[in-house]
């Protein structure tokens, strides 16, 4: 059985976990301090939900969105990141941040995570480097959201970004191109809005 969603009261918190009752059903999952910092106790919230099944349990990863629940996934196809090094990566920094870390080499910024030396940020900024961003489970990420989230600089901007990147893609530029460019015109054009994104990062693209 896979968990990739759950919906429910916030019954405690822990220091890194979260326990949501759903149904008259508790779920203990592992969580970060960007989730545990805007859910409380006694409040209905959406959790985005990475079941992993290891020999003596099954353990739940719970995430405010499913952007940052599908990069906890992807960081950890790099060799050496575990749940723990992904989760704290995670907690330091947004997915529209790591994003463009990724895109612009910027491996500086990915040492801001706790237990994430040099090495193993390069490896994750080469290994990742060129790839297109991660999607959600069916195709688009899931826009429910942890109640409180929107107050939240989170990973609800990643969206334009990697559809910035893909009208970049489909105008026939490369993906690591279109990625540094879409990176380095959010830094200024800002990434709300993916027309303005566009156009920006086609100036980029042109110098």
């Amino acid at each position: 059985m896979i968990i990739g969603r759950l919906t429910g009261t916030i019954a405690a918190l822990g220091l890194d976990h979260v326990l949501i009752d759903v149904n008259g059903v508790g779920y203990v999952c592992q969580a970060g301090t960007r989730l545990l910092s805007v859910v409380h106790a006694g409040e209905t919230a959406v959790l985005h939900v990475e079941t992993k099944v290891m020999e003596a349990a099954i353990v739940l990863y719970a995430f405010g969105t499913d952007e940052e629940r599908a990069w906890f996934v992807r960081l950890q196809d790099v060799h050496g990141v575990a749940g723990k090094a992904a989760m704290a990566i995670l907690d330091a920094i947004s997915p529209a941040e790591l994003m463009g870390a990724i895109a612009l080499g910027d491996a500086a910024v990915l040492e801001r995570a706790k237990g994430v030396g040099k090495k193993l940020a390069e490896r994750i900024v080469l290994d990742l480097g060129g790839k297109a961003p991660p999607m959600g489970r069916f195709g688009k990420f899931d826009a429910a959201s942890a109640a409180g989230m929107a107050s939240m600089p989170v990973a609800a901007k990643t969206g334009p970004r990697g559809e910035a990147i893909s009208a970049l893609v489909n105008l026939g530029y490369g993906q690591s191109d279109a990625a540094r460019a879409v990176a380095a015109a959010a830094s200024t054009a800002g990434d709300s809005d993916v027309g303005p994104l566009v156009k920006a990062a086609l100036k980029e693209l042109s110098r």
